[in-house]
């Protein structure tokens, strides 16, 4: 059963309808009797996350530092890259840290390079490539550079798994590369195809036997910090160094390990617990400012906020300026750096939703006037590959079907990025279509990349519609509702209740709950362009609770009407909110239709 987000898969040109799963009460007696010590909902809501086990739910519920973080020592080939990099610190060798252009490489990039500033070691610097000049992964023209440096070892973070000529460019030219990873290795066949490293860290690695192969870029680096400690205290050095300082680089990893969506199960769940814990009391001047410009208060913050207010300011950077500037606002050691350096990401930011708010709009005038296949295809040769994926996300959104989006790079590429609505696999569905209609692509089942020729790009809607056909299409599952309530239900101690399973994300989904039949009181747009709805309920009993939905109104639930005192049915999550410093129990809106639809195959 998928969580959320999923559509209903419908071959028609309306957006397709949201189809949901109401709950069930039944619990499987031998999970019962194993959760009965539990209040009945969050029983419930364990037993939905797949724990059954009271061993298993002690563990989830209260995540433990020795208990459930595992040795770095068990990641192939740890030992080997710790002693080389120590080798380097004592003959005072030149160290590039290669961090990718995103929110995973460049807070994994940070956590390093404060390890070798913490231990004293100055011949090190932090590399991020450009996005647009030199593109994703471990670059020839950054390596060719550091040839002539005569750099010693260069030490990836979130890349260099896949770039087998690079790496071996680099080690020909002697310079030792440890590539620290966690995406998946390229394959032949059934053959793992590994770039002639010195080391390589990576726990998808099929020699691996690390407990949790599912840790991100940042995550793998902090493992890397963790050994090089451990290994440095063995050997009788850095006394001078607090035991469980490295603790302090949660932050960063915890802030990886949220926005680049990993699952947040296992020792992600402990890395992003944790992670959260030390950002509510970091001492990064960059972070701080970040969350004092955006308004959240430090001691309050929650993956919400890393996900919808820090990471995309990170990512902004790469997207429309260099990505090294949010490496400098995050390694800044200075409260007038960290200024200057968070005003100027906080522009980036207002010009990158400026941007792509115009190329929608600019989208939107387009589709609507031309008949919508199964597939849009739409594109510009101005818009910018950086935010192609943020353009394709809300013509998804809006028009409820796959979309590519493509752009110039600047080198006389067509570039592109693809995001589906959960129907079908955008890599699959590249996979259908002509070996000769794509120069390159790659991706995930939700999101994906492409580079297409400028004469294929005119046909490119055409030959993916007929791609789709060929495929056999998915039944989207329906989405899971964990239980149904009712407005009264709501208080602060539900809430602390709910949040007990905390913090969400993949493979944790926020807990979704269906409320039957509510009467809305009143019903208003918000926002400076009254892009939000807002709806202010009234139980049965009289309680009132707003239910918010972000880059919704009335149109997007074009079957309800919604005169005030209509009744609706409502799936939402619960959240805590504190705008302006207020403190206030809502909802957020996922879904309202008219009372007593919810749950009924339409």
């Amino acid at each position: 059963m998928r969580r959320f987000p999923g559509w209903m898969w419908e071959r028609a040109i309306m957006p397709r309808m949201r189809q949901f799963k109401l709950p069930v009460n039944d619990i499987d007696p031998a999970a019962e009797k194993e959760l009965h010590a539990y209040d009945p909902l969050l029983r419930r809501l364990l037993y939905n996350r797949g724990i059954t086990t009271r061993e298993s739910a002690a563990q989830f519920l209260s995540p433990d530092w020795e208990r459930d973080t595992h040795d770095p020592f068990l990641l192939l080939n740890m030992e080997r890259a710790v002693v080389r990099i120590f080798q380097a610190i004592d003959a005072k060798e030149s160290i590039v840290v290669y961090g990718d252009y995103d929110c995973d490489g460049i807070p994994g990039a940070t956590l390093l390079n404060d390890f070798f500033q913490k231990i004293g070691y100055e011949k090190v610097r932090v590399y991020i490539p450009h996005r647009h000049d030199e593109g994703y992964g471990f670059g020839d023209a950054a390596v060719n550079d550091f040839i002539e440096e005569k750099i010693d070892l260069v030490i990836t973070v979130d890349v260099g798994i896949a770039d087998i000529e690079t790496v071996r460019l680099a080690s020909e030219n002697g310079i030792d590369v440890i590539v620290t990873d966690h995406h998946l290795p390229i394959k032949d066949g059934d053959k793992e195809v590994l770039p002639p490293a010195f080391a390589i860290i990576n726990p998808k690695q099929d020699a691996c036997t690390y407990p949790d192969p599912m840790l991100c870029g940042a995550g793998v680096a902090f493992k890397l910090v963790q050994a090089l400690i451990t290994y440095g205290r063995r050997k009788g050095r850095f006394d001078d160094i607090p035991k469980g300082w490295e603790k302090w680089l949660l932050d960063m990893a915890g802030l990886s390990t949220i926005a680049d969506m990993v699952p947040l199960q296992n020792e992600n769940r402990t890395l992003a617990h944790f992670g959260l814990a030390v950002m509510r009391k970091s001492r990064r001047p960059g972070l701080v400012q970040l969350l004092e410009n955006v308004g959240v208060k430090r001691s309050e913050i929650t993956e919400d906020d890393v996900g919808f207010m820090i990471a995309p300011r990170i990512n902004a950077a790469s997207r429309l300026d260099h990505p090294q500037r949010a490496y400098e606002l995050l390694s800044a050691t200075t409260d007038e750096e960290a200024m200057v350096h968070a005003k100027h990401l906080e522009h980036i930011n207002d010009q990158r939703k400026g941007y792509v708010a115009a190329a929608v709009k600019e989208a939107r005038k387009r589709l609507n006037k031309r008949e919508l296949t199964d597939v849009i295809v739409i594109g510009h040769p101005e818009w910018r590959p950086g935010v192609l994926g943020l353009i394709a996300g809300k013509i998804v959104e809006e028009y409820g079907r796959p979309a590519f989006v493509w752009g110039h790079d600047g080198h006389g590429e067509i570039k592109g990025s693809t995001r589906t609505d959960g129907s079908v696999s955008v890599v699959e569905l590249m996979r259908a279509v002509p070996e000769d209609t794509f120069i390159q692509f790659g991706g995930h089942h939700a999101s994906g990349g492409f580079t297409v020729t400028h004469e294929n790009v005119h046909t490119l809607e055409e030959v993916l519609v007929r791609g789709l056909e060929k495929m056999e299409q998915q039944d989207a599952e329906a989405i899971e509702i964990d239980a149904e309530l009712n407005l009264d239900d709501i208080s602060w101690q539900f809430f602390d209740k709910v949040n007990a399973l905390a913090p969400f994300g993949m493979g944790n989904s926020k807990p979704l709950f269906y409320f039957r039949s509510v009467t809305v009181e009143r019903v208003r747009e918000f926002g400076k362009a009254g892009t939000h709805l807002g709806l202010d309920l009234r139980s049965e009993k009289g309680n009132r609770v707003e239910a918010i939905g972000f880059f919704m109104d009335r149109k997007s639930f074009p079957e309800v009407s919604f005169e005030e005192g209509v009744v609706v049915d409502l799936v939402a999550h619960l959240e805590r909110s504190t705008f302006k410093n207020y403190p206030q129990l809502r909802l957020r809106i996922v879904h309202i239709a008219s009372s007593g639809t919810v749950g009924k195959e339409g």
